[in-house]
């Protein structure tokens, strides 16, 4: 499985409460994709959010927020951390 960096546009002004109701949603549907989202962040001033998860694709992870609402508008593989 890899690890993947998922970012989402246009989202000004969201709350911690629709952040966690966010995470919640794509939680709910993951293990239909393999996908296992591990955290969230997000700055509610430029609405930018990101989201690590470890998925066996990217098309698994775009699935799951495509079907919780909220589309990713891009996603990044992450290989190698430390």
């Amino acid at each position: 499985m890899t690890r993947f960096m998922d970012v989402h546009h246009g989202m000004k002004g969201i709350t911690a409460d629709e952040l966690m109701a966010a995470h919640r949603a794509d939680q709910e549907i993951e293990g239909e994709e393999g996908v296992h989202f591990e955290r969230a962040w997000a700055d509610p001033e430029s609405g930018i959010v990101y989201c690590l998860s470890e998925a066996p694709s990217a098309e698994a992870v775009l699935r799951v927020h495509d079907r919780a609402g909220h589309p990713a508008d891009e996603i990044n593989p992450v290989p190698l951390a430390v």
